[in-house]
């Protein structure tokens, strides 16, 4: 419950504090939720490059989702 109540306060303040035509609004305010997919992407993506990039890294973080898998099966 909390999560729409989230995402509709997200939507008013768009439509209230964003900048624009009213198109411009309503998609700014129904997408806002994509930010923080988006950052999660990102870094997943920078730790498999990091992994990739340097050897010893990508050793300690395969020992870390090994050890998070163990520990939450």
């Amino acid at each position: 419950m909390w999560l729409a109540e989230i995402y509709m306060l997200g939507v008013i303040v768009g439509l209230i504090a964003t900048q624009g035509g009213v198109a411009t609004r309503l998609v700014m305010a129904l997408l806002w939720p994509l930010g923080p997919l988006a950052f999660i992407i990102t870094v997943a993506g920078l730790l498999i490059v990091a992994a990739i990039a340097f050897p010893m890294f990508g050793a300690i973080l395969a020992g870390v989702v090994a050890a998070g898998w163990w520990l939450l099966r």
